[in-house]
């Protein structure tokens, strides 16, 4: 008997559309039949149809908060969920997990996963809106039957703040297109760079990303402000609601010229192997498949010690990390790995084999199915107590 799964996403792009887009191709067909929900568009949308998966828009979730909004789009899933009676609803992220799972409530299915692709609180958030979202991750965490993580310490945090309890919660590897990595060589690096129209002869420092607030965008260009190094063009893929603040903040530190946004691409894993070092300034993660994928290619990495990070770069062992929100301590990482091109080599080799072959769609859909079983067994689970209070 094939079991439907409904897999609700706010935004089917890059990141949690990603890893919701390989974990559905990659599962069972025999088994499973997945429906993906996500607000109309995205890049994934066309890839998940042609790979023979259905994908509903929805007219109603939106990422930002909206009381009416967000009741709009709680009807609408509710109502499709009724109508086509899935076993199981899968819901990524803040946003998607909220309304799906109080829609899948309302429309009695049997099971409920939730994905946390890192979680939507940190501690640069005023204490009062942290708390308040801390308190409805709790709540909602009381109907649903199973829950994942992008890597063990968001996994350990949503344990230690009651969020999840632990037998119900399982830290998976983020999956990347394996198929897809270009390995770093004279080769790739030289076509890298004429894609990009980047001199042969400067350092590239790049990175992939959202233009928004979580990917601080501000401290990367404050970063390579700081290097004051002439031989240094930054690279930002990726684009966003920021980017009229970040050209304008290029221009403002001079550099003009030596800072490129090339917007969204489709061709990132050809243009990884022109980056010298691969970094990332954000402020909150889960486990980001692009730092895979950079370490995947063998291109050193430099990043925020935040959430799931560590678990592949090790410091000083597979990569370099440094706090959020320190754009000069980014600023000297990268400084001292780019003045020991010997000592970024060792780190992207121990990268590679530190990975090994966790990150794989194969994975993610063996952990998918046994988690998906567990959930239509929920009856076998002890009751989940209400949440005592715990540290913010």
């Amino acid at each position: 008997m094939t079991t439907r799964v409904a897999q609700v996403i706010t935004k089917f792009v890059a990141g949690a559309g990603g890893i919701t887009l390989r974990g559905s191709l990659a599962l069972d067909p025999d088994r499973f039949s997945v429906t993906i929900f996500a607000p109309a568009g995205g890049p994934f949308a066309d890839k998940a149809q042609h790979a023979g998966l259905q994908v509903v828009p929805l007219s109603h979730l939106a990422p930002v908060l909206s009381a009416r909004g967000d009741l709009r789009a709680v009807r609408e899933l509710t109502a499709l969920f009724t109508s086509k009676k899935f076993d199981i609803v899968h819901t990524h992220s803040a946003k998607a997990g909220g309304v799906g799972r109080v829609a899948a409530q309302r429309a009695g299915l049997p099971a409920v996963v939730h994905s946390f692709h890192g979680l939507p609180f940190h501690e640069f958030q005023a204490p009062a809106r942290r708390k308040a979202y801390i308190a409805l991750e709790r709540r909602l965490g009381r109907i649903t039957d199973q829950f994942l993580t992008d890597g063990a310490a968001v996994a350990a945090e949503a344990v230690r703040l009651r969020i999840a309890p632990p037998e119900r919660i399982r830290a998976i590897a983020s999956p990347i297109d394996t198929a897809e990595i270009i390995p770093v060589t004279v080769a790739s690096r030289a076509e890298a760079r004429r894609l990009l129209g980047v001199p042969p002869d400067m350092h590239v420092v790049g990175t992939v990303g959202r233009l928004d607030h979580q990917k601080a965008p501000q401290d990367f260009v404050a970063a390579i402000a700081a290097l004051r190094r002439r031989d240094v063009c930054a690279v930002w893929v990726g684009d966003g609601p920021l980017r009229p603040r970040i050209e304008k903040l290029i221009a403002r530190t001079g550099l003009v010229g030596r800072f490129l946004l090339v917007g969204e691409r489709h061709d990132v894993p050809a243009l990884l192997p022109g980056f010298d070092v691969f970094a990332m300034s954000s402020l909150y993660e889960g486990l980001p498949c692009a730092i895979v994928e950079a370490m995947s290619s063998g291109v050193p990495v430099v990043a925020t010690a935040v959430n799931s990070v560590p678990e592949v770069v090790v410091p000083g062992k597979t990569g370099l990390l440094v706090p959020p929100r320190d754009p000069g301590c980014l600023a000297r990482a990268l400084g001292y790995g780019l003045a020991r091109p010997d000592e970024l080599e060792r780190m992207a080799t121990a990268a590679r084999v530190h990975l090994g072959d966790r990150f794989t769609s194969e994975a993610l859909a063996g952990d998918l199915a046994e988690v998906y079983d567990l959930a239509l067994d929920h009856r076998s689970w002890p009751a989940m107590d209400s949440p005592q209070a715990a540290p913010a």
